[in-house]
């Protein structure tokens, strides 16, 4: 009897503990920003989309270009305008303040495919450039491909 007594007794100090611990845990982890989150990278991609439209409409302006070579036009334009602010190291600050909202536009890739070269070229243009290029954007080219094959197969022996 006296062993139960004594396990009861510890049983409510360790849930208490537990409690107390359990408290201080939840007044010391950090708030959510999810919200604050997402309306930056809404904010911060629309932003980069905006640039976009505006350099399309500069190249239809200033070149007289059909509606493909303004297309073609723009995504060269925000590649270079992505792979030369990585390269500056403006991009990696825009990444960390507007998170998603930097990767998903076309200049995230530029950034994905830059930002590895930039971090290896000291090791050389071969074995760090050259090596390192596409360590990041190159699985996505893989299965980017690979689906768009696959999806046009389908497609096209179902039109048969």
């Amino acid at each position: 009897m006296k062993n139960s007594k004594s396990e009861a007794r510890m049983g409510d100090s360790a849930s208490i503990e537990h409690e107390a611990y359990q408290k201080l845990v939840n007044k010391r982890i950090p708030k959510s920003k999810t919200g604050t989150q997402l309306l930056l990278a809404f904010l911060i991609g629309g932003a980069i989309c905006a640039v976009g439209q505006l350099v399309g409409d500069i190249g239809e302006l200033a070149f007289h270009l059909d509606e493909k070579g303004r297309a073609a036009f723009t995504a060269v334009m925000l590649i270079f305008i992505g792979a030369l602010s990585t390269g500056i190291g403006v991009y990696d600050k825009l990444g960390v303040f507007a998170g998603a909202g930097s990767v998903v536009p076309i200049t995230g890739f530029a950034n994905s495919v830059v930002a590895p070269a930039m971090e290896h070229r000291r090791e050389g243009l071969v074995m760090g450039v050259g090596a390192e290029i596409f360590s990041y954007a190159g699985p996505v080219l893989v299965y980017g491909i690979t689906a768009s094959v696959l999806i046009g197969t389908i497609t096209w022996l179902f039109s048969l």
